[in-house]
């Protein structure tokens, strides 16, 4: 897996062989970050990278221009691995980990506000429906923010219902919801 573009472009993001991580194909990425090009300006935003994984989104933010991105995992092993890709940039001062549930990290009442949201949980994990709640309610995005949610083609309905959205990108099997303000 590799950075598309930026500054750290062609850069290799190590990604722990591990079920507890399902990596954004390369594909799906460049589509997703081909769709934020024209919706937001990466030039010193800051960025959460939640369900972070291997912080394959979170590190193209910030190969991007992206000035600081908070990478949430849980996983200590998965996170390790994560910090591994971060010293590998030499981007530690720009970036921060949070060894955390994501439900967790939506929960904090101190936390800080973000340009951008990433959200690429696990395809069958539900408390992304919460966490994207409690993100909404606890004004986690700056005003003209952006949350990106990507999720299974398999989870749609419920997706749907609990977001009360319908997907507003589809890349192969997976749907991309977005949320604002």
């Amino acid at each position: 897996m590799r950075i598309i573009a930026g500054k750290y472009r062609g850069r290799t993001i190590k990604f722990p062989n591990s079920k507890l991580v399902r990596p954004t194909t390369d594909k799906n990425k460049e589509s997703i970050f081909n769709y934020l090009v024209h919706s937001i300006d990466f030039d010193r935003i800051k960025v959460s990278d939640i369900y972070a994984g291997s912080g394959s989104l979170g590190l193209e933010a910030l190969s991007r221009g992206a000035d600081v991105v908070h990478f949430v995992e849980k996983d200590f092993h998965v996170s390790k691995m994560l910090q591994e890709n971060i010293s590998s940039l030499n981007a530690e001062d720009s970036c921060k980990v949070f060894r955390m549930e994501a439900i967790r990290f939506s929960k904090m009442t101190e936390h800080e506000r973000y340009d951008l949201i990433l959200a690429d949980p696990p395809f069958f994990k539900d408390d992304i429906h919460q966490v994207v709640k409690n993100i909404l309610e606890k004004n986690f995005l700056t005003e003209d923010g952006l949350l990106l949610v990507e999720r299974s083609i398999q989870t749609k309905k419920e997706d749907q219902e609990a977001f009360n959205l319908e997907p507003s990108k589809r890349l192969g099997d997976s749907l991309i919801y977005q949320f604002k303000l």
